[in-house]
């Protein structure tokens, strides 16, 4: 009877040991969620590679969606064991996208390892300069005397020639912002009647303004006062005066608003993007600079959201910034209209039966003319050139 609990006992501790083990410290991280309405995106380029030991908030991949460019960063440290999509590839929201081992130690002397690399590098490169100036040296002591005193023959290359009437083609494919950007504009042609009124501005006033507050507006806020600013608020001032130019509509209806969100116009190094400025209507000459500076840096660095793009109920877009005299804006749906600014150029107008120069502006507005009338339009931008050209008007409202 004990020899036969003791056999059982030895067969029972086998049975365990084979007992396979599970690595529970490996985890599956899916693609996160980038947006409202945003289901896919192409990755445009992986940072890391399997077997690359990432530390938490570390970027993984960049993934570019229609609307914007999403940095996709690690949850936790660890070693990447398994990339479930490449470089170009499509992927989805909710599926898998890296497996990360996070029970592995972090390599010892990682940052040290990589300057030790660089020197060793270098160290390699001085031995190579030495070593082809020895090899140089013993040549010219071999060579003989007369051929020494020869002086060296310069040997002439003859420079490569391309035909000139060669005519070449290059193909790659559109980023999915750029189809997004693409689609959006054909659309808002295809469905709003679109025209454009047109109007001159004399930046006098407000440039004045700048000069004269410029020293102090900047000591107090920490911001310098641009011309933005001006326009926002005396596109505000009439938005709030014409309510129909702030509205849109759907379907059979009118939608008016009582909020006033101004998109921006930005040129980013993968596109146009407009983020939004929210309830303009509360907003201080300060808070809009600041606004804007904060917009235009992440949209430098690829970082603006597509929360930051959701919504607007009125566009402005300044080409005068790349010395554009004159343009007609497609209006940015769902809106019903969108205010263009130019370059200031010195012309010359008459002023008190006088010919003077003056810095002028040409501004342009596009409008949905099933909702606007052409008096709709064209009272909104002579009052909004009326309130630039005297800067008092917006602070006194009237």
């Amino acid at each position: 009877m004990r020899q036969f609990a003791i056999s059982l006992l030895k067969v029972s501790q086998r049975q365990f040991v084979q007992i396979p083990k599970f690595n529970f410290s490996k985890k599956v991280v899916n693609v996160p969620t980038m947006g409202d309405s945003i289901t896919e995106g192409d990755v445009k380029e992986l940072q890391k590679k399997v077997g690359d030991y990432v530390n938490q908030d570390d970027v993984i991949a960049l993934i570019e969606t229609d609307k914007v460019t999403i940095d996709i960063r690690c949850a936790d440290s660890g070693v990447i064991t398994q990339m479930f999509a490449s470089d170009g590839a499509k992927v989805e929201v909710g599926k898998p996208f890296y497996e990360i081992d996070t029970s592995a130690a972090k390599p010892a002397g990682s940052v040290g390892s990589q300057e030790t690399k660089k020197e060793e590098k270098k160290e390699q490169k001085q031995q190579e300069v030495k070593q082809e100036q020895k090899q140089e040296t013993s040549a010219g002591q071999k060579s003989s005397p007369a051929a020494s005193t020869k002086p060296a023959e310069k040997k002439t290359v003859a420079p490569s020639v391309t035909n000139p009437t060669q005519r070449t083609e290059r193909r790659e494919p559109m980023s999915r912002m750029r189809q997004r950007i693409a689609q959006r504009l054909k659309d808002a042609q295809n469905t709003y009647a679109l025209l454009t009124t047109f109007q001159e501005c004399d930046m006098s006033a407000v440039m004045e303004a700048r000069e004269t507050m410029q020293k102090d507006f900047q000591k107090k806020y920490n911001v310098k006062l641009g011309f933005n600013s001006f326009f926002v608020k005396a596109a505000v001032k009439q938005l709030q005066e014409q309510p129909i130019v702030n509205a849109v509509i759907d379907g059979n209806d009118i939608v008016y608003r009582n909020y006033i969100d101004i998109s921006m116009a930005v040129a980013t190094p993968t596109g146009l993007m407009v983020p939004v400025l929210r309830n303009c209507e509360r907003l201080s000459f300060a808070d809009i600079e600041k606004t804007l500076i904060d917009l235009a840096e992440k949209g430098r660095q690829g970082k603006i959201s597509a929360d930051d793009m959701v919504g607007g109920t009125f566009t402005i877009s300044n080409g005068g910034v790349f010395g554009s005299l004159m343009g007609t804006p497609i209006i940015n749906a769902p809106q019903s209209a969108i205010l263009g600014m130019h370059a200031i150029i010195n012309r010359p107008v008459v002023r008190n039966d006088q010919i003077v120069a003056r810095p002028m502006m040409y501004l342009a507005l596009t409008y949905d003319h099933r909702i606007l009338d052409g008096k709709d339009a064209a009272t909104f931008l002579k009052k909004l050139a009326t309130s630039i050209e005297d800067p008092r008007r917006i602070l006194l409202d009237v």
